[in-house]
């Protein structure tokens, strides 16, 4: 087993694969911001069509070399991001998009649903994952930083600047607002690394079996409620609705 967060997060793009299609064969996948292709190239080892939209030529550079590598030839890069993703695929050509740690680094993460919403097949699935906000708040608290604790428990994701706050943090409620103002539906929300972004890596590599234990643990866990408030990143997992809309290429609303 490699690291535990790695293991994790890896887990999450399985569960909106087995969502997006269990008995459908191969799919054609979209993972914007998927930087060097770890999660692609695994996803193209098991079959499926890969597209890798990143705005980094040299993230771009080291998803060709692992392609070439693996000798995959159903994974591709494109170099690109939300802001101009219809000059690049084509609209409803997805069967599912990951848009993992996308939202917290947008300048609009309504414009980059929106393009989400545009490439996804009616009834595609996007796969959301974003860094939890009350994740950060406790975060803050037990390193003393109580000032700042503060500040972010009053933040709100709508109001983020990223320029001057960092990353944009989330809470649940305000990721499902999102998605369903842009024609989705949430179908599932999974904590990610409640324990493992706390758990010093020393006790790790100095504990038989720890690592394995610790990703029971984040699995047994990962669809409790109580527990999803206070992960350090949460998945929500949507469907698009058959009858929604998403701007065309014009900008006009159109019916997919």
């Amino acid at each position: 087993m490699g690291p535990v967060r790695t293991e994790v997060m890896w887990q999450s793009v399985l569960d909106a694969v087995a969502l997006a299609g269990p008995e459908a064969g191969a799919l054609d996948v979209l993972d914007l911001g998927g930087g060097t292709g770890g999660d692609a190239v695994r996803l193209a080892a098991l079959g499926h069509r890969v597209t890798v939209v990143d705005p980094s030529p040299d993230a771009l550079a080291s998803l060709s070399r692992r392609g070439l590598e693996a000798g995959l030839e159903t994974v591709v890069g494109l170099l690109a991001d939300t802001t101009d993703l219809l000059d690049h695929v084509s609209a409803s050509s997805f069967d599912l998009v990951l848009c993992h740690g996308v939202l917290e680094h947008v300048d609009d993460p309504d414009q980059a649903l929106e393009a989400v919403s545009a490439v996804l097949r009616p009834g595609g699935l996007a796969s959301v994952v974003v860094a939890g906000r009350h994740a950060a708040v406790v975060a803050r608290a037990l390193a003393g930083d109580f000032v700042a604790s503060l500040a972010l428990f009053d933040s709100t994701a709508a109001t983020w600047d990223v320029r001057s706050q960092g990353p944009r943090r989330f809470v649940v409620a305000e990721v499902e607002e999102l998605l369903l103002g842009h024609g989705f539906q949430p179908v599932r929300t999974t904590a990610l690394r409640v324990f493992a972004d706390l758990v010093p890596s020393a006790l790790l590599d100095g504990e038989p079996g720890s690592r394995e234990a610790l990703y029971a643990l984040e699995r047994r866990v990962r669809n409790s409620p109580e527990f999803t408030a206070l992960s350090a990143g949460l998945q929500l997992i949507a469907r698009l609705d058959l009858a929604s809309e998403h701007l065309d290429p014009g900008g006009n609303r159109a019916a997919l």
